[in-house]
């Protein structure tokens, strides 16, 4: 259905749906049941979306008979323990009687090290891709991919180095998120002798990744002493970790009161308003430094914006204000069964800046039904708020690709894997509409309202919903009431 990658692996998997293993007759018995069992597998009790920073100073772990038991000891925690005991024994960064921290920065350097590797193969492949759009866009993709991955896996070291254990994990396992997209995409474009050692490379830095982040994991929820470190564990293990609520920047449920407008978009572009969305974007200005948290307020008046938007990694703190849902829209219809594209680029709107903000808006992908996959709406943004904002689409409509996000008081529609992706994200007080699937809906179909694409044990994402009401369109609840058997609706399924 989906791909692991952005795009690519997405399309494929949507294409032969899974065969459904679940009977329903009933559109809000078949929800309820899937409200369990999803609720039961990725509860985020153990990690509360917005929670930032627990503090361990760094004490030295209790010593042992050599570094090298030692470092069987720390991997011991760790999915991959071979590659870590080879990487960590070989490390130049690990000092003499290292401790617990430090044994986890080493683990990030090797990882950080290989990914530039993997940066320095995969930009080969596009060099030698010309010609080529499919193998040439999936490269380009995953170079793109790739660099965020490379600056989370920067923003962990210095959140280690501040104690922001919470923020750590949260940014390393985005940037597992992507370096497993990166080899997802190449993944099917796998023609090459170049493409395929690249892919088996990826495949080991996920894993030097996915050790770093398990060591984290054991450092947070047990503390200094590596020799009781043990492998991650999930909700599946019956482990719920202990979470604490609030975060240092002020997060109080929802967008702050009395914003400022800086600019204004409106349809005729008079008045020094900008005429597009995108056009107000790129006049946000790059944040004084990386703490900064001064907000550039775009005020989007009413009307149909036809347009593809895009918010890069360095606007932070960008907030789309509109005149309401239905009044301000946003409109795309861009989708993954034109020459090329690929599901993650196929967004209405696309946001990667940390600390953005919507209220009053639509936005809409308009592909149909049979168009493929058609994402609305995009977000790599980290503790991101979004309120009072309607989604629309079919395949794909939210892609809540990775990192912190939460949603309130939101309308989202779709059909096959409406709300999907591998991040932390709440949805509180939404909307939730399944809408006709097929060009001929009458003959039934079954949906799966959310997928989620957690690869890793030791990834703190998942998807909860407080409060939310999932139904049918009008349109959709028609042709449910007349063949109720053949119209079959889940909460959630596995993606990954």
């Amino acid at each position: 259905m989906h791909s692991s990658s952005p795009p690519p692996s997405h399309q494929s998997h949507k294409k032969h749906p899974r065969r459904n293993p679940w009977n329903s007759t009933s559109l809000l018995v078949s929800l309820s049941m899937s409200a369990f069992l999803l609720l039961s597998l990725l509860s985020l009790s153990h990690f509360f979306i917005f929670s930032s920073s627990s503090h361990h100073p760094p004490h030295n772990s209790p010593v042992y008979a050599s570094d090298s038991s030692r470092i069987r000891l720390a991997c011991k925690s760790t999915r991959f323990p071979q590659p870590c005991e080879s990487s960590l024994s070989r490390s130049s960064l690990l000092p003499p009687n290292p401790t617990s921290l430090q044994f986890i920065q080493s683990a990030i350097s090797v990882s950080s090290d290989n990914l530039k590797t993997g940066q320095s193969m995969v930009k080969s492949i596009l060099d030698s891709s010309k010609g080529n759009l499919n193998r040439s866009n999936a490269a380009a993709i995953c170079l793109n991919i790739l660099s965020n991955s490379d600056y989370r896996i920067r923003s962990t070291n210095a959140a280690l180095a501040r104690g922001k254990i919470k923020d750590a994990r949260a940014w390393m396992s985005a940037a597992l998120c992507y370096q497993y997209d990166c080899w997802s995409a190449l993944k099917y474009v796998n023609d090459t002798k170049l493409v395929g050692e690249t892919m088996a490379f990826l495949d080991s830095l996920t894993q030097h990744s996915s050790n770093a982040l398990s060591m984290m994991v054991a450092y947070d929820n047990i503390g200094e002493d590596i020799a009781a470190w043990v492998p991650p564990k999930t909700e599946r293990d019956g482990f719920y970790e202990n979470g604490s609520g609030g975060t240092e920047l002020g997060f109080n449920g929802g967008l702050p009161s009395n914003l400022k407008t800086d600019v204004t978009v409106c349809k005729d572009g008079r008045g020094g308003c900008y005429k597009t969305v995108q056009e107000a974007v790129n006049a946000a200005p790059a944040p004084a430094n990386a703490e900064s948290t001064r907000r550039f307020v775009i005020y989007i008046k009413e009307g149909v914006y036809e347009e593809t938007v895009r918010v890069p990694l360095e606007k932070k703190n960008v907030v789309f204000l509109g005149d309401g849902m239905g009044k301000t829209i946003i409109a795309g219809a861009l989708n993954a069964g034109m020459p090329g594209l690929t599901t993650y680029e196929t967004a209405t709107v696309g946001v990667l800046g940390d600390g953005f903000m919507a209220s009053g808006l639509t936005i809409r992908n308009t592909a149909g039904p049979d168009a493929h996959q058609a994402v609305a709406f995009r977000s790599d943004s980290d503790l991101s708020v979004i309120e009072n904002c309607e989604f629309l689409g079919n395949q794909d409509t939210l892609y809540a690709h990775s990192l912190r996000q939460f949603y309130r008081k939101c309308r989202i529609q779709g059909n096959v894997d409406f709300i999907f992706g591998n991040s932390a994200s709440v949805f509180q007080d939404c909307e939730i509409l399944v809408a006709p699937r097929q060009v001929k809906p009458e003959k039934g179909e079954n949906n799966a309202v959310t997928a989620h694409g957690r690869t890793d044990p030791a990834q703190s994402t998942g998807l909860v919903f407080q409060n939310c009401l999932i139904n049918g369109t009008d349109e959709y609840m028609r042709y449910y009431y007349s063949k109720p058997k053949v119209h079959k609706n889940f909460l959630g399924r596995p993606w990954k």
